[in-house]
């Protein structure tokens, strides 16, 4: 028995890397998925995962929306709901991670990594959970990172800090949103190899610190993270409320990584 079948689901940044996987992973368990992307020059990408959905016999569409957009939001959820029915999974993964040091990031790369990062799961969440609330049902999922929880890197101090706010939201949309049956979780990964970290992987000193650094010695994979959401948003899920499930081969729990990636 699929586990989540004909559920209405919607994820954001859901045209390639960990976002397609996760659209997969919901699809192969029954859902109708309502795959976002960003940018005109990522549709092409969008409809080559909403064709493998439809390949599983399921429903797809795609949707353009900029996450950081009330605007944009509030036509999205309207599309899906007219297209494929009411959201009952939400999967906000949207995100940026743009390396920079501290003292060189500007004013616009935090703007732009908090508004898709934080505002993005803020708008998306707050306009999904109206529907939900009355239906007193829904799953709310949010990908954040092994950086809600330590610094992994010199080089990402606002996206660091945009995924610690992400945690945040996540515990405080848990306990307001409980009352009406609406877990809100959230997944956190560890490096994942896709092209979101292609150039920094491709240095092969940097991908073997990577690999050496994790106690399970190997770099985890967006299956594995679409895993973590499936079950998430499944009834198994039904009493985990609040909570960052780490995804991370137990990088967060060691001592910390190398202090060198400055060097790269």
């Amino acid at each position: 028995m699929k586990r989540l079948l004909n559920k209405i689901s919607l994820v954001t940044g859901g045209n390639r890397g960990i976002g397609e996987a996760i659209v997969m992973r919901l699809a192969e368990e029954g859902a109708d998925v309502a795959i976002n992307y960003y940018t005109d020059s990522l549709r092409e990408q969008a409809i080559a995962v909403q064709k493998k959905v439809e390949e599983l016999g399921r429903k797809a569409m795609v949707i353009k929306a900029d996450v950081g957009k009330k605007q944009d939001v509030e036509a999205m959820i309207i599309a899906v709901e007219e297209q494929l029915g009411e959201i009952e999974i939400l999967v906000n993964n949207a995100g940026i991670a743009p390396f920079e040091p501290f003292m060189q990031v500007t004013e616009e790369t935090w703007d732009r990594t908090f508004n898709t990062n934080v505002k993005g799961i803020f708008l998306t969440s707050q306009l999904a959970a109206k529907r939900m609330i009355p239906k007193r049902n829904g799953k709310i999922i949010n990908i954040l990172s092994t950086a809600s929880l330590m610094v992994t890197s010199p080089v990402i101090p606002h996206y660091q800090a945009s995924k610690a706010a992400g945690h945040m939201l996540t515990k405080g949309m848990a306990i307001e949103l409980g009352k009406y049956n609406i877990n809100v979780n959230a997944v956190g990964p560890s490096t994942i190899d896709t092209d979101m970290c292609t150039d920094f992987l491709a240095d092969p000193e940097i991908r073997r610190q990577e690999i050496e650094a994790n106690p399970m010695k190997r770099l985890g994979t967006a299956k594995q993270i679409g895993d973590a959401v499936v079950f998430l948003a499944s009834d198994e899920a039904e009493q985990i409320n609040g909570h960052l499930l780490m995804v991370d081969g137990g990088l967060t729990v060691k001592a910390a990584q190398p202090d060198d990636h400055l060097e790269h």
